[in-house]
């Protein structure tokens, strides 16, 4: 009997501690929000903008590792979006801000909260409509892509021009598209269907490999233009879909998804169809 009560104990604490790997993941991407928001307010974008990238990649492979574990949780549902919107919404907002919107006084930073709002209610969306619309497709930008894409666009613009930009319109205006983005219906590709489990063709994963080459032969450039493609991608998707059906695309719920029609027979029904012929 004790053998088997410390044998449970052991199982329990090996779930216990495979939980929680994915909320160890989700400190480690708040980690890096607040260590962007440290160096902004330093003066220290470019290591601020990287810091917003490594808590993409932790952000990513905590939903993984839920995934794979069985380890997700009502609380770990929660904790990942009150996390993302503090390194995904709060920490690119004051990145972007005192990296030259503060330069247009009030319209700066009236973009910034336009940023960090609207990833709020973005956030607040996906919450709602995870289990039922956003399945196969994002509906709006996805908090994380538009951090990404207002974090590349410093790294961008230190590698091109070597200095802090003022004034800067063009950069005003990607934030507050960066905003609307978030908050509009356009639909995005999601990477959740895709199974790693399953066997890949040949030519992906060649061209997985090269995709790598690329962005590591110059990361700076391509990294930005990687993240400006994807939020791109949804509106031009939109418009080729309205060309050839005259409408937008929506989504689907899932529970209005048509289910495959089964090809065995229940066993009360082959029951009904005996009492029938009898």
């Amino acid at each position: 009997m004790k053998t088997r009560k410390r044998r449970n104990l052991r199982k329990e604490g090996v779930k216990k501690g495979v939980y929680l790997l994915p909320n160890l993941c989700t400190t480690a991407s708040l980690f890096c929000g607040f260590f962007s928001v440290i160096k902004a307010l330093h003066g220290e974008f470019v290591v601020a903008a990287w810091a917003i990238l490594l808590a993409g990649l932790f952000d990513m492979f905590d939903g993984r590792l839920a995934r794979l574990t069985r380890g997700s949780s009502q609380f770990g549902v929660e904790y990942d979006s009150l996390v993302d919107l503090a390194s995904f919404g709060m920490a690119p907002g004051i990145l972007i801000y005192t990296w030259t919107l503060y330069s247009f006084d009030r319209f700066g930073w009236i973009a910034s909260f336009l940023f960090f709002a609207c990833g709020a209610l973005r956030l607040a969306r996906y919450n709602v409509q995870a289990e039922s619309v956003e399945l196969k497709y994002f509906q709006g930008l996805p908090i994380p892509m538009a951090a990404y894409c207002l974090a590349t666009t410093v790294i961008f613009y230190d590698e091109i021009f070597a200095i802090l930009p003022r004034n800067n319109y063009w950069i005003l205006g990607l934030t507050v598209l960066m905003a609307l983005l978030m908050v509009s219906t356009i639909r995005y590709t999601s990477a959740k269907q895709l199974n790693l489990r399953s066997r890949l063709s040949f030519f992906v994963l060649v061209a997985a490999a090269t995709l790598i080459a690329v962005i590591a032969w110059k990361p700076q450039i391509m990294l930005w233009a990687a993240a400006l493609g994807y939020v791109l991608s949804g509106p031009i998707d939109e418009l080729i879909y309205w060309l050839r059906k005259g409408e937008r695309a929506k989504n689907i719920p899932v529970e209005k998804v048509p289910k495959p029609v089964s090809l065995v027979i229940p066993k009360e029904t082959k029951e009904s169809k005996n009492n029938l012929s009898s």
